[in-house]
């Protein structure tokens, strides 16, 4: 077997829970993914088990020691992220009291909307905007609401990481980045803002919160002698705090000092900024203040359908394309890149409007939807499929944009996740928003970001920038085309104005279509 040391890495996600191994220079050694199920009791609702996430974790760990031939005492410390704002209610003892509520389930929407019509100071934190129902305050009003005795009965309410780092340690903490982006925790103006959830009707909601505010890569503790050998791990392995996945990320992605921006990519987009200013304006979440590094606040923003609009075309309209894929013993996207490589930006006179489910900035308008428009007889699949990732790249230079209103302007862009697979998607988004793009070695940010995590409450490095710097490589850059941003200025701009000119008839067909159901058209 392998001698280390080595750090464990965990990350919970939406479908699975993901293991890695890595050594002290940031090199996976083991990598392993255990699926769960997700509930849908209704729809808006989504759920999981905690039991579950325990019992995939087991699995994975078992699994990526075998993998990577490791002995498993050379594990010296364990870090996590987790999705967030995923909420467990439980006893005093720690086990859950009903399902927790997923991050993406939005029952809570007119808790959302009521919150945002309060007059509070935290508000700032939503652009003075819409409220999203996925937040911890809405989700905890709800079942107060709904589910009075399990609210009554919850010693502990918080989320899946806290739950889990419970399991590991026996110690009840919030992760200050949770705290901070998702509860309206803001630790230079003195922790929680008690006269917001009073306000709300959440008035004793703190004494159900973990007391202890932890930094991310702060130790916790050590994991529990019963739980090591449960696991087979050897007793007294540190366990470091941890956080949300996305942000988490952005240590596996070295985005630890200003005028770099994260951009986590998958079914969604993610952008996520470090200032040393704060800030709050119409169409950006935060500024967070020090949610990850100490003395630095974080900027967010991002676009609810992305990939998963590349994913919607691919499956419904390119059956020609996934025949010939197969002849040729090829994945589909590489024939849909190659062909889309070949024309000219700008998709010949296309525009796309990627509000498939709504957009969550700079808008905040979960009613827009999504729109083609352009279309003439010459147009391919291949001149759509180049189109619908332009359309992303146009949201995501909008949000650039706001950024910018706000005075935050990044002079390089760090990428993980499933687009960064497509190099022509990652030149489209370079050339339109003129900008360079690094994308990792390690393609697994979030799970690396996690052992960065562990490496720090180890005791390796001494800070979370000084691990970054050292276990994060790089793989390439790419560079921006200048030719190429000129040309994009103009299809820019129809994008934004596409939006503007369909709101009112989006919101109108989306009123529309609500009415019908409950009508039972």
């Amino acid at each position: 077997m392998k001698k280390g040391p080595y750090l464990l890495g965990i990350d919970g996600g939406t479908e699975s829970l993901r293991v890695g191994i890595f050594n002290l220079e940031g090199r996976r050694i083991a990598f392993v993914s255990e699926p769960y199920p997700v509930y849908f009791p209704r729809p808006g609702f989504a759920e999981q088990d905690p039991e579950d996430w325990w019992k995939a974790f087991k699995r994975a760990l078992s699994k990526a020691l075998d993998q990577g031939k490791i002995n498993p005492r050379e594990i010296k410390a364990i870090g996590m992220d987790a999705t967030s704002c995923t909420v467990v209610f439980t006893d005093k003892q720690g086990n859950p009291l009903r399902k927790a509520i997923l991050w993406m389930d939005v029952r809570a929407s007119e808790e959302a909307k009521f919150i945002a019509g309060i007059d509070d100071p935290v508000l700032k934190y939503n652009g003075w905007s819409n409220v999203s129902a996925e937040w911890m305050p809405c989700k905890a009003l709800w079942i107060k609401k709904n589910e009075p005795q399990i609210y009554d009965k919850s010693y502990r309410i918080c989320e899946y990481i806290d739950w889990f780092i419970y399991k590991l340690t026996g110690k009840w903490t919030a992760s200050i980045n949770n705290a901070t982006v998702r509860w309206y925790y803001n630790k230079p103006s003195g922790g929680w803002p008690k006269e917001f959830y009073k306000k709300i009707g959440l008035e004793n909601i703190l004494e159900k919160f973990p007391s202890e505010v932890i930094r991310l890569g702060e130790k916790v503790g050590n994991i529990r002698p019963e739980v090591a050998e449960e696991l087979g791990l050897k007793p007294g392995i540190s366990v470091a705090e941890g956080g949300a996945d996305a942000y988490v990320a952005m240590l596996g992605l070295n985005v630890t000092s200003p005028e770099k921006l994260a951009f986590i990519t998958g079914s969604s987009h993610l952008l996520l900024g470090l200032t040393q200013r704060e800030f709050h304006l119409a169409g950006i979440f935060g500024t967070f203040p020090e949610a990850v590094i100490p003395k630095l606040n974080v900027v967010e923003g991002g676009q609810i359908s992305t990939g998963s609009i590349i994913k919607w075309f691919k499956d419904n309209f390119c059956y020609k394309e996934f025949l010939d894929a197969q002849r040729k013993k090829l994945d589909i996207y590489d024939i849909l890149n190659d062909k889309a490589g070949k024309l000219k930006p700008g998709s010949e006179g296309l525009i796309v409007l990627d509000h498939w489910q709504g957009n969550r900035t700079p808008y905040v308008d979960p009613k827009s939807r999504g729109v083609i428009w352009g279309l003439s007889l010459r147009h391919t699949p291949f001149h759509l499929f180049r189109a619908i990732m332009e359309g992303i790249a146009y949201g995501t230079e909008n949000i650039l944009r706001t950024f910018k209103q706000a005075g935050f302007e990044p002079k390089e862009i760090f990428a993980c996740g499933g687009a960064t697979k497509s190099k022509l998607w990652m030149q489209i988004h370079s050339d339109v928003s003129n900008i360079p793009i690094y994308i990792p070695k390690e393609t697994e940010a979030a799970c690396l970001g996690s052992v960065i995590l562990a490496s720090v409450s180890g005791g390796y490095y001494s800070s979370l920038q000084e691990a970054s710097e050292k276990m994060v490589k790089i793989a390439y850059m790419v560079e921006p085309n200048s030719k190429n941003h000129e040309i994009y200025k103009f299809y820019v701009e129809k994008y934004i104005q596409t939006y503007e000119k369909m709101r009112e008839l989006s919101h109108e067909l989306v009123k529309h279509e609500q009415a019908k159901k409950y009508l039972h058209v």
